[in-house]
């Protein structure tokens, strides 16, 4: 992501299967409220639709 984005991520680590992805304090993926974890590039074609 680094290399496509000029961006770097975190993990912080949770329990209770939380899987939450945040941008500047928008939540912009929720493992919780969708019930799934991200396809493959789903993260990354959020990101950019963002930029």
């Amino acid at each position: 992501m680094k290399d496509e984005l000029g961006k770097s991520a975190e993990l912080i680590e949770s329990s209770g299967g939380v899987f939450e992805i945040e941008l500047n304090g928008k939540l912009i993926f929720s493992k919780k409220k969708l019930g799934r974890f991200p396809e493959e590039g789903e993260i990354l074609a959020i990101l950019k639709q963002l930029r």
